[in-house]
């Protein structure tokens, strides 16, 4: 089970606004990273944003993306490529966040201090990866988030470039939608941040500020799913 960090000594801004953008500064402690999420925030660097360079900034989209738990849309070739890979928890966390923080992709916003304080989350046994291995062991994809009772909220996700990476990113997040299915599936909630047009074809819904809020709360009174309560290895179905 997770370890419970000393809490904040920061006092968290309202999201009672209308604006994305909710504060500046504060640190990257644990107990300021899961005093954020169960308040609705989460940080990422403004300058990748909004062309300005800060330390740091805490982020309550409205609307906000989120990804029923029963509403994920599978298609026949994602369907038949979750056969292709082994899904793992949690056996390569740092690889899977460092993917995710490759300079050259485009949009990235992963620094080195954000990697460093969800590794420290993960060693506290909150922040988690799914991944999607190749047959012959290699990392071909992945996603990791911090999963807190009922939460999981999505940071980012990657695939390998060559040709076997294909899908493979997808197919973790199958994988996550079964675990966070697993026991008590309702009122869990899978935070994606924002929408896009290709979230929404997995099956990804904006909702307001108020409605996230709502979910939120019901969410972290919810047990975690076993597979991060355990930190066990899970194949795809």
């Amino acid at each position: 089970m997770p370890v419970e960090p000393p809490p904040t000594r920061w006092e968290l801004p309202s999201t009672s606004g209308d604006d994305d953008l909710v504060a500046f500064g504060a640190d990257l402690e644990p107990g300021t990273l899961l005093a954020a999420y169960r308040n609705g925030l989460f940080p990422m660097p403004v300058d990748q944003l909004l062309g300005r360079a800060t330390d740091l900034a805490w982020w309550s989209p409205n609307p906000r993306g989120v990804l029923p738990v029963g509403g994920l849309k599978v298609s026949r070739s994602l369907r038949q490529s979750t056969h292709k890979f082994e899904v793992r928890v949690d056996s390569a966390f740092a690889e899977v966040i460092e993917a995710c923080a490759d300079p050259t992709r485009p949009g990235a916003w992963i620094s080195d201090d954000i990697r460093r304080a969800y590794e420290r989350l993960h060693r506290l046994g909150w922040a988690h990866s799914i991944e999607a291995w190749t047959p012959d062991g290699r990392l071909a994809g992945g996603l990791y988030g911090v999963a807190i009772g009922g939460l999981f909220a999505g940071e980012s996700m990657f695939h390998a470039r060559q040709r076997w990476g294909r899908d493979a990113s997808k197919v973790a997040l199958v994988a996550l939608v079964e675990m966070m299915r697993a026991e008590h599936p309702v009122g869990r909630l899978l935070d994606v941040q924002w929408g896009t047009r290709h979230l929404a074809s997995l099956g990804v819904v904006e909702i307001a500020r108020p409605e996230y809020l709502s979910r939120l709360r019901r969410a972290l009174e919810l047990p975690l799913p076993p597979a991060f309560a355990e930190r066990s290895v899970h194949k795809a179905k």
